[in-house]
C-alpha cells in the first residue's frame, strides 16, 4: 500500500509534537508539512497535497473549519481538538474522525483505521511501553518521564500528579490515568491512589509510603499489593 502523506494544522506546537509521536508508529504516515495557523496551510495547499491533514479547530484568524471550507477537494481529516461542542459541525464537513485532546495511542491509531479500513488490524504499540507521558494541565501539554511520576490522587473528575519537581491537575480521572500509564510500574493501591511501584519506600500494614508520604492500602486492592509483595 502506497504512504500516507500527512500535514498537521494546529497552533500549539506541543500538539505537533504529540501527534508526530503517535505517527512514528505507523510506517504507512508520512509527514509532509506542520502548519500552526490555516492561513501557513492555505498557502501550501495551492501548490501541493496530501491524503489527511491533522486540524485543529480553534485557531486564532482563521478557524480550522474556515480553513477546511476554502479547500476545493479537501484531503480526509481527522479533527483535533479540546472542545467537543464542534464535533456535529465536523461530522457535516464529512471528517473521517474527531479526536478530543488529550487523546491516546490507542485512539490515534483507531482513527487511522478509519483513513484506510482495507489496511487490516494496526499492530498497536502499548503505550504503557513508552517512557513518557503528555499530560494536560491548565490548557498545556506537560510532557513527564512516567518513571518521575511519584503517585496520582483522585480529584472528582480530575486528578493530582505528583512527580519528581512537583504537582500538576489534569482533567483526567484517576481510571483514565490508570489505563494511561499502564500496569507495569503504575498500581492501584486505594481507590483515590494510584502509585509508581518503584517510588515504594515502605509498606506497613494497610499503608504505604513514597517518600515521606503515607498513602492508604484500600481492602479491595490488598491482594494486588501482596503480590506485589510475593504473597
Amino acid at each position: 500500500m502506497e504512504v500516507i502523506k500527512y500535514v498537521i494544522v494546529d497552533d500549539e506546537p506541543i500538539a505537533h509534537r504529540i501527534i508526530e509521536g503517535y505517527a512514528e508508529n505507523f510506517p504507512i504516515l508520512a509527514k509532509a508539512g506542520n502548519f500552526f495557523n490555516g492561513f501557513e496551510a492555505m498557502v501550501f495547499f495551492k501548490s501541493a497535497s496530501v491524503d489527511l491533514i491533522f486540524l485543529d479547530i480553534q485557531m486564532p484568524k482563521l478557524t480550522g473549519y474556515e480553513f477546511l471550507k476554502s479547500l476545493k477537494n479537501p484531503p480526509k481529516v481527522i479533527v483535533t481538538t479540546a472542545y467537543q461542542e464542534f464535533a456535529l459541525e465536523g461530522y457535516e464537513l464529512d471528517v473521517v474522525d474527531y479526536l478530543l485532546k488529550p487523546f491516546s495511542l490507542d485512539r490515534f491509531a483507531k482513527s487511522i483505521q478509519k483513513v484506510i479500513p482495507d489496511i487490516g488490524p494496526i499492530p498497536i504499540p502499548k503505550e504503557e511501553d513508552s517512557g513518557k507521558i503528555f499530560l494536560k494541565s491548565d490548557k498545556k501539554f506537560v510532557q513527564l518521564e512516567k518513571r518521575a511520576i511519584l503517585y496520582v490522587q483522585a480529584l472528582g473528575n480530575y486528578s493530582k500528579v505528583f512527580h519528581q519537581e512537583g504537582m500538576l491537575i489534569c482533567p483526567d480521572k484517576i481510571s483514565d490515568l490508570e489505563a494511561k500509564l499502564g500496569t507495569n510500574l503504575f498500581l492501584r493501591v486505594h481507590k483515590s491512589y494510584l502509585v509508581n511501584t518503584a517510588q515504594i519506600k515502605m509498606i506497613e500494614g494497610n499503608r504505604l509510603f513514597v517518600k515521606e508520604q503515607e498513602i492508604p492500602i484500600g481492602v479491595t486492592y490488598k491482594t494486588e499489593v501482596n503480590r506485589l509483595l510475593g504473597f
